[in-house]
């Protein structure tokens, strides 16, 4: 039998359905090229892993831990920011139910929230992503900042929305204006869907 492997999940919307935000030859570049590439990556070292195992061979275990960290870790964040997003005339413009109640309770309010988010996503030193998560241990939600793909995460703390800030994700829009960007996603959030999940994370 096969062994599974990644694949690339499709869009819930079309290309140019995120603009003026996201600009389709944006989205098409930094959704079937570099996403992609992540899963391709991870997809080859799992069949070399395999091989190696099937024939009892060697391989450079620290390196391929290592790269397919990095790769897998580019190919779940991609993930997660592709289905948060939707069309700016469908997208509401704050958090809705437990999720909006949590972000209250945690931050005092969704301003105070966005201007902490934006400014842990500001903040990445060269390529990065800036997540919001949620502690089952104390009921709260936070915010990490991950380097790459794979460093600074927090273990077993359930990412509830992600951004990514690497300059694959906005350089045609934006060119070297972070900033124009983290504040342009905030119109193409999917807030009913992101309360969705965190109603599903807190019973897990």
């Amino acid at each position: 039998m096969a062994k599974e492997l990644y694949k690339l999940p499709a869009l819930k919307y079309g290309y140019a359905d995120l603009e003026p935000y996201i600009s389709e030859e944006q989205l098409r570049i930094h959704h079937d090229k570099h996403h992609q590439s992540y899963v391709n990556n991870a997809n080859s070292l799992l069949q070399m892993m395999d091989k190696a195992r099937e024939e009892g061979t060697d391989f450079d275990y620290k390196a391929t831990a290592k790269a397919f960290s990095f790769n897998l870790g580019g190919h779940v964040l991609h993930d997660y920011f592709w289905w948060e997003m939707m069309p700016a005339e469908k997208a509401g413009k704050e958090p809705t139910g437990e999720l909006s109640d949590a972000i209250k309770e945690n931050f005092g309010g969704f301003e105070r929230f966005k201007k902490e988010f934006s400014q842990v996503a500001s903040g990445v030193e060269g390529s990065g992503w800036a997540a919001l998560t949620f502690c089952k241990d104390t009921k709260r939600l936070g915010i990490m900042q991950i380097e790459k793909h794979n460093v600074n995460l927090i273990p077993d703390y359930p990412i509830i929305m992600a951004l990514d800030v690497w300059e694959h994700a906005y350089y045609l829009d934006y060119k070297n204006e972070r900033g124009k960007f983290i504040d342009a996603f905030w119109n193409i959030v999917d807030w009913e869907e992101l309360d969705k999940w965190f109603r599903k994370m807190q019973k897990v």
